[in-house]
């Protein structure tokens, strides 16, 4: 039987044992025992299995719903590198099924039974579960951590960079200026927003004299509007606010901790550039009138 494997990881900090290479080396091994030909691999590294919005995975069911699909079942390690979500595990293997593509959890054996299909539905009941629970504890460690002023992302925002210090016998980060170079960038950049210089303009400025953003690319009227509506230039930490961040649906106030790290920005200049942004607002101004 010709069949797929399916890897993934949440994170590159995961233990060896959920590793890539280790779920493909025991994924091909049973393959071998099995008589099986593995056609196809897909691999998604430091994705979430709370969602279906994963690179190889959408490849790979999208070769699956196509009229000939490559591949007659998918190997996976256990039933939760497919899946951590009830719902989106139900979807798709339901939609695989219907193409005759079976989903094979190799440390997880199920038959096709109604005995198998329910032992199957608890084992991804309680993935779910302990994905929702892990998550829950996670975002209330993160908060108590951002309480006590201390950075919680793995990017640090331009201009500056993070410093470990050490909080009893662990070490957490704090933020600090990255240098009088990038700070000298982000005082041009809320400058020039003060003097009505709009985003657009404010980036071609920048590109034109060859600056990059943190991680090397060009600058773009997103990533201007990002910096001048950070409140970390002012040294002020919040976390938990913004639009889309799991933290905003539990119901409880955005952490702010003001003077959490050296400032850029004074808090004056910040708050002069966020009425200028208000007011350039489609809702307020029509966009022919302003520059960006």
């Amino acid at each position: 039987m010709k069949v797929a494997v399916y890897a993934r990881v949440s994170s590159d900090k995961q233990d060896v044992d959920l590793s890539i290479s280790a779920q493909l080396r025991a994924m091909r091994d049973y393959a071998s025992r099995n008589g099986h030909q593995v056609v196809r691999e897909f691999i998604d590294e430091a994705e979430s299995g709370r969602t279906a919005a994963r690179p190889a995975f959408k490849e790979m069911i999208a070769l699956a719903r196509t009229k000939h699909p490559p591949f007659e079942a998918i190997l996976v390690w256990k039933l939760n590198r497919f899946a951590r979500s009830r719902a989106d595990s139900v979807t798709y293997k339901t939609l695989l099924r219907n193409k005759g593509i079976d989903v094979i959890s190799i440390n997880e054996p199920v038959d096709d039974s109604p005995t198998g299909r329910l032992l199957e539905g608890v084992i991804e009941s309680i993935d779910e579960f302990y994905s929702a629970n892990l998550g829950q504890d996670i975002r209330r460690g993160m908060r108590e951590n951002a309480t006590r002023g201390f950075f919680n992302g793995s990017r640090p925002p331009y201009g500056f960079r993070k410093v470990a210090v050490r909080d009893g016998a662990k070490t957490r980060n704090k933020l600090e200026p990255e240098d009088s170079v990038t700070s000298q960038v982000v005082r041009r950049i809320f400058d020039m927003a003060v003097k009505d210089t709009g985003c657009k303009d404010i980036a071609k400025t920048l590109n034109g004299e060859g600056l990059r953003t943190s991680t090397g690319e060009r600058w773009g009227r997103v990533t201007v509007h990002k910096v001048l509506t950070n409140e970390a230039y002012c040294g002020t930490l919040v976390w938990g606010g913004r639009p889309g961040h799991p933290a905003i649906h539990s119901g409880e106030a955005p952490v702010r901790v003001e003077n959490a790290w050296p400032a850029i920005i004074d808090r004056n200049t910040f708050h002069i550039v966020q009425k200028k942004m208000a007011s350039k607002s489609p809702r307020i101004t029509h966009p022919r009138t302003v520059p960006s």
